[in-house]
């Protein structure tokens, strides 16, 4: 088949799509991945054909440690630039479209208009359930009846910032008129199917979700069999015990300097050596016990590591997991804090410390309880010998086959 994935946001957003493109590919398949112009060498690298779609990655709240209202304004203008990218990703055809969280409420009218298939292939449990309450801008919850509630509440405020994308792309595909909420409402009642690319380990799939949603493992993003680490990465881990990674990936631009001072400093504190992302914040390191690295696999970076303090997105908590290795979680906004109380719950965390709370001592002080307690480093083993059974990408090539046949 002729498979076009569409994905759009962060690297995060994008990444695991370049390993789930990569196993279709695998399996006979021609995929190619719609996503950002930033990203054209991560997926040009993964062997998939790209597709751009002109919307700015900073977008939809991405790097963002402002509220629920930035946040909103943020996704608003990117929607708005969404829909005419989409439109003109799938102009060259094909047999079935992947989308992902951010582009399925644009990318079902696309499929309508295309008269094909498609999937949803979800990062983030986004469907209302009782068993917990709306990921993004969630916290505690609500109970059973108000997560639910919650959650149908959310999905009209996504209906809304949708609105006038999705009324804009009917026009220009020739679909007569529509709301973005009877569209949606029209999927559920035919039970359109979403594979979630996340772990059961870490989130079961919810006794109260409908027929089609299901919960397959993750992706993981594309790394070559071939690949190592840089040179002087390598001779960095040779050189002394094992280091604490710190990163907050697409996480606040603008704020180097001051987050390139408090890592430098909780390192010294807690007593350990360390190595540090730039990210979007361009944070920076200095010292012999401190290294500062760009965008490295996950996968191959951090088995090497004592623990990992990281924003707590989605596959960032999931690479830390699969490492067997504990994390202090720093959510900072959108899906994050989700994720940090899921990796606690495990057993394979400290407590999160908030971003807008971080401090050198606070840092110091759970980099110091995620090196020591070692029942962090046995909850995060036990969920990577869990995640290891499961096989996310496999999952999806049977429903394209299914689809197939």
């Amino acid at each position: 088949m002729r498979i076009l994935v569409m994905a759009a946001g962060s690297h995060g957003d994008v990444a695991p799509y370049t390993g789930l493109g990569a196993h279709l590919r695998g399996a006979g398949h021609e995929v190619a991945l719609a996503a950002p112009e930033a990203f054209r060498e991560l997926v040009a690298g993964s062997g998939l054909d790209f597709r751009p779609l002109p919307v700015d990655p900073r977008g939809a709240g991405t790097g963002s440690t402002g509220g629920r209202s930035d946040l909103l304004a943020r996704a608003a203008a990117f929607i708005g630039q969404l829909g005419d990218g989409l439109a003109d990703a799938a102009a060259p055809g094909a047999d079935l479209l992947l989308l992902s969280t951010t582009t399925a409420p644009l990318g079902w009218h696309l499929a309508e208009a295309m008269n094909v298939p498609s999937l949803g292939v979800y990062l983030q449990p986004t469907l209302p359930t009782r068993e917990f309450p709306p990921v993004v801008g969630g916290g505690r919850s609500l109970g059973s009846w108000g997560n639910r509630a919650a959650g149908a509440l959310g999905q009209r405020v996504v209906d809304r910032l949708h609105a006038g994308a999705a009324r804009g792309m009917r026009s220009r595909l020739g679909l007569p008129a529509l709301s973005q909420t009877a569209r949606r409402r029209a999927g559920e009642r035919a039970h359109w199917p979403v594979l979630h690319g996340f772990s059961p380990t870490v989130v079961p799939r919810p006794a109260d979700w409908r027929q089609g949603l299901r919960v397959v493992g993750n992706w993981w993003p594309y790394v070559p069999d071939d690949y190592r680490l840089p040179v002087e990465v390598e001779d960095f881990l040779r050189k002394g015990p094992p280091p604490v990674f710190i990163g907050f990936g697409s996480m606040a631009a603008g704020q180097g300097e001051r987050l390139s001072t408090l890592a430098v400093e909780a390192l010294r504190r807690a007593g350990v050596r360390g190595v540090v992302q730039a990210g979007w914040a361009g944070i920076a390191g200095e010292g012999e016990d401190v290294l500062t690295v760009g965008e490295l696999p996950h996968a191959r970076l951090f088995p090497h590591m004592a623990a990992v303090v990281h924003h707590a997105g989605a596959g960032t908590a999931a690479a830390a997991l699969r490492a067997g290795v504990p994390s202090v979680p720093v959510p900072v906004t959108a899906d994050q804090p989700f994720w940090a109380g899921r990796l606690t719950r495990l057993g394979a965390a400290t407590t999160p410390v908030r971003f807008a709370d971080l401090t050198a001592d606070r840092l110091a002080q759970a980099i110091r309880q995620a090196v020591e307690e070692q029942r962090l480093r046995e909850g995060a083993q036990e969920a990577a010998r869990a995640m290891a059974k499961e096989d996310g990408a496999a999952r999806v090539a049977e429903a394209v086959a299914a689809l197939d046949g």
